[in-house]
């Protein structure tokens, strides 16, 4: 569902940039009005969650691949608006280290899924919840709202490769950046998700939700973890990401590319030209493209780039927990 460089115009890239904008900065000010700075490094261990999660990728009959995003996780554990942000800076580092999703197009690869993703998910979880008691409501609301979660991420990203076409095109009717219509995208991109990436999500939310809930159930944001004591409450999270970053190298299992993330050379083979917007574009050039370390074999290169960008998440949020604090400090 990372939507590459150039699949996009820039035109629709501006717009999903503009919008986001706005939706980071009111998400920053809940997440500052609602999660203390003590709990903000946990908040980074949550995007985490999701930035690991996205490297396994599934393979689907056909030869294309999917993962799921753990949008839905956050929002149960931290809330909505910060699953919003915490998914937004796992997908920023992914592009901009690993070219995981086009740099231009970050806005709208956030907007399918660090935003429409988490809320309509935390949406359709909080209204199973409020209706089914017990761990039964809860794990039965994460199921089924992370499914419909990440089923409407994916089909707004293939209004958003569909359009493309309809609206971007040369003298000869050719299209400028992603050639697939509205009747292609929507299905090709559906079809996955609907099945086997719906159901990967499911299992990543539900299973990494009920571990929480039963070996550190302080890993949220209503439950206090003061103390050393609190601190070792939480050993078990930590234990569950570093064997998930040991396990992410099965995400190199699977063959083939997602639908509507291959390369220019693929796209015109398929197609039979060149999408000049694709071809004659900008390209930002990731410092471990793939996932990937220079000579090193590929397992080697994707474990570090774990460890790589898990360490990124937690800076990025113990640095945000301290400005937190001295925002208060000042207040």
């Amino acid at each position: 569902m990372h939507i590459p460089e150039n699949y996009l115009s820039p035109s629709t890239c501006g717009v999903f940039g503009v919008a986001m904008v706005a939706v980071w900065t009111h998400a920053v000010r809940r997440v500052r009005e609602t999660v203390p700075a003590e709990k903000m490094p946990l908040l980074g261990i949550a995007a985490a969650f999701s930035f690991l999660a996205m490297m396994f990728n599934i393979p689907l009959p056909g030869g294309t691949t999917g993962h799921a995003v753990c949008g839905t996780l956050v929002a149960i554990l931290f809330g909505p608006w910060s699953a919003v942000l915490s998914v937004s800076i796992a997908l920023a580092i992914q592009a901009v280290f690993f070219g995981d999703g086009g740099v231009l197009a970050l806005g709208a690869n956030c907007f399918n899924m660090a935003f429409v993703l988490p809320l309509v998910g935390f949406g359709v979880y909080r209204f199973i919840r409020g209706r089914v008691a017990g761990e039964r409501g809860e794990l039965l609301g994460a199921a089924i709202g992370s499914y419909v979660g990440i089923n409407c991420a994916a089909l707004v990203a293939a209004i958003e490769f569909g359009i493309q076409p309809l609206l971007f095109t040369d003298a000869a009717g050719n299209a400028l950046f992603c050639p697939y219509p509205l009747w292609v995208s929507i299905p090709a991109m559906m079809v996955g998700h609907l099945t086997i990436w719906g159901m990967a999500e499911v299992a990543f939310t539900v299973g990494i939700l009920a571990f929480v809930r039963k070996a550190a159930p302080t890993f949220c944001l209503e439950r206090q973890d003061d103390g050393p004591e609190g601190a070792a409450a939480l050993r078990p999270v930590f234990v569950l990401v570093g064997a998930l970053v040991v396990a992410s190298p099965l995400g190199l299992l699977a063959v083939g590319d997602a639908w509507g993330e291959w390369g220019v050379e693929d796209v015109s083979a398929l197609v039979g030209y060149t999408p000049a917007g694709m071809g004659e574009a900008w390209e930002w050039q990731a410092l471990l493209p793939d996932y990937s370390l220079g000579a090193l074999p590929d397992w080697i290169g994707y474990v570090l780039s774990a460890v790589i960008g898990v360490a990124l998440l937690v800076i990025i949020f113990r640095l945000l927990a301290g400005l937190s604090r001295k925002a208060i400090d000042f207040g």
